[in-house]
């Protein structure tokens, strides 16, 4: 996540996205800051394997379904929700639009992922929005990504009981932190 390309409204981070993609051989994906269609194609060309669309989601809801007809299976939506409510422009402005009803906006426009990130729990390492998450992956077709707070084994064996389907678990400060192995949680989900 390009957090200062959210703020700004356009990618500021490019320098170092670019140096991970060239060191890494695992698929990447990027939001923040991406607003138009030469920006996510100059970034799928880069080589990520997937864009995020947050705040254009909200304020340009085509373009989502522009890029989704354009790069099949290359675009996400991510919805960052503070109370249920869906947050812009790097979490500065929340908005009164819900979760759900952005998330239903996109149910036919071909979107690969629906990010889901309750921006209460990211980073604070206290676990994931469970209820919110699974309610979420329940209510939509597009498959859902848990992100936001999961921080252990235990997190994501709740988020695998909620019995919800769920496509994916994202997790940052855990990894980095040593807080969850990374092969432990791939077994744990395999």
């Amino acid at each position: 996540m390009d957090l200062d390309g959210a703020f700004a409204g356009k990618p500021r981070n490019a320098a170092a996205v670019e140096a991970i993609l060239a060191a890494v051989d695992v698929p990447a994906q990027l939001g923040g800051g991406i607003r138009n269609l030469d920006q996510i194609e100059a970034w799928l060309d880069k080589g990520l394997a997937r864009v995020i669309l947050g705040t254009a989601a909200v304020r340009d809801p085509e373009l989502v379904r522009s890029a989704a007809g354009a790069f099949p299976g290359q675009v996400a939506v991510g919805i960052d929700a503070r109370d249920g409510r869906v947050a812009v422009e790097g979490w500065a402005e929340t908005t009164e639009l819900t979760a759900l009803d952005l998330a239903r906006r996109f149910e036919d426009a071909g979107v690969a992922a629906i990010i889901y990130t309750d921006i209460e729990r990211d980073g604070a390492m206290q676990g994931p929005n469970v209820e919110a998450t699974a309610a979420l992956a329940r209510a939509v077709s597009i498959p859902v990504i848990a992100s936001g707070g999961v921080s252990s084994l235990a997190d994501i064996q709740a988020l695998k009981d909620s019995g919800a389907p769920l496509n994916g678990v994202i997790s940052g400060r855990a990894l980095y932190e040593g807080a969850l192995d990374l092969k432990a949680a791939l077994d744990l989900l395999a």
